[in-house]
């Protein structure tokens, strides 16, 4: 049985102005997960990146955290060299963003397909030479009236959100476990059928 690590990437842009914004979900995501294994992030200054190793257990399975420093737009240029240096192929990288269309609150996961505009995205497909790499998508929803939506996503959560946003990183925190763990499939099964209300992937 090879040992070869999953390689998580949380989309985001480093910096506290950005933070908090919707469009930083994939760094909260991210941070979530060190928590749970009790793990610490270290700037990994050669590839532009917060790196954090870790397994889910004891024994269990090995993945990498990375938290791209190069700014959204750029985060393949960050992500890609950590996929090689760790013998990671693209179908074991499993990327963590916002989604605006998908509503907010709401977690679902895929694999492959079309970037929607996320330049996260686009970044990570041209880096990685595929686009087939799973997709942990945060639900953001779209913004309201006329808003721009790159604006939109650039803001922080409103205050009236931020209780259900605790709860979907933690959502969303389960649903990159869930891959890891059970594989693609049974856990895009578990995922996308489960209710909101649903605290846990069983």
């Amino acid at each position: 049985m090879t040992d070869t690590p999953t390689l998580v990437a949380g989309l985001g842009n480093p910096g506290p102005k950005y933070a908090a914004n919707r469009h930083n979900v994939g760094f909260m995501v991210a941070d979530a997960l060190a928590r749970r294994v009790g793990g610490k992030f270290a700037v990994a200054r050669k590839a532009r990146a917060e790196v954090c190793e870790a397994r889910l257990g004891v024994g269990g399975p090995r993945f990498i955290l990375v938290k791209p420093l190069t700014f959204m737009n750029l985060s393949g240029d960050s992500v890609a060299p950590l996929a090689q240096y760790y013998g990671i192929a693209p179908e074991s990288v499993i990327a963590v963003h916002d989604e605006l269309d998908i509503p907010f609150g709401e977690i679902r996961i895929k694999r492959g397909g079309g970037e929607g505009g996320h330049n996260g995205l686009r970044s990570l497909s041209k880096s990685l030479g595929t686009k087939d790499y799973a997709r942990v998508r945060f639900g953001v929803g779209r913004p309201p009236g006329r808003q721009d939506a790159a604006d939109f996503v650039l803001k922080d959560f409103a205050k009236a959100e931020r209780p259900e946003v605790e709860l979907n990183i933690e959502l969303a925190a389960d649903a990159v476990e869930a891959i890891i763990e059970k594989g693609f499939v049974m856990a895009q099964n578990a995922v996308n059928a489960a209710k909101r209300s649903e605290p846990k992937v069983q």
